[in-house]
């Protein structure tokens, strides 16, 4: 999965980290851009890990926000990072997207919580909702569902049952 650029015109359309991420043979894949311009890159949930901290290393110290989405039914799950550069005196700080796909049937990416902190709620919070495993979280369980819960609501497969229980509730 590393990339290897054969003409100068594709690394003028990639950001510096994805640049970066090739010249220190990091594997991960440009996806294109979002509707801001920000670049997106697919990062393999076995190299994610070392990536994170490549990207920490390399400037982005701040995670903005991280999420998860089910891409399609019985198809693959996505976990989300949104990273941004916070300098001294920032104009337009730099962003960048990356997406980890990993299967439903063996949902496990690496936990960053020890890279950026802010991602202890986020990654519970998809955990919670669509099952993925963040290895190496110091306290991965639900936030937002009761521990009794089964299934993950969020997942386009869900059943949602036709009964729900009273816990706590008084």
């Amino acid at each position: 999965m590393i990339i290897v650029d054969k003409d100068q015109s594709n690394l003028e359309t990639r950001s510096r980290l994805s640049i970066w991420l090739t010249k220190h043979k990091f594997p991960h894949r440009p996806l294109g851009y979002d509707y801001r311009g920000v670049e997106i890159l697919e990062v393999k949930s076995s190299e994610w890990l070392s990536i994170a901290v490549a990207s920490y290393a390399y400037g982005f110290n701040y995670l903005r926000s991280q999420c998860a989405y089910d891409a399609t039914p019985g198809g693959l799950l996505v976990s989300v990072y949104h990273l941004t550069q916070i300098q001294d005196q920032p104009d337009q700080p730099e962003e960048i997207c990356t997406k980890v796909f990993v299967s439903r049937t063996n949902p496990q990416i690496p936990s960053v919580f020890r890279v950026w902190k802010s991602a202890d709620f986020q990654e519970r919070e998809s955990y919670d909702m669509l099952g993925i495993i963040y290895r190496g979280h110091p306290y991965l369980k639900r936030i937002l569902m009761p521990e009794s819960w089964i299934g993950w609501p969020l997942r386009k497969d869900y059943v949602v049952p036709n009964f729900y229980e009273l816990q706590d509730a008084y």
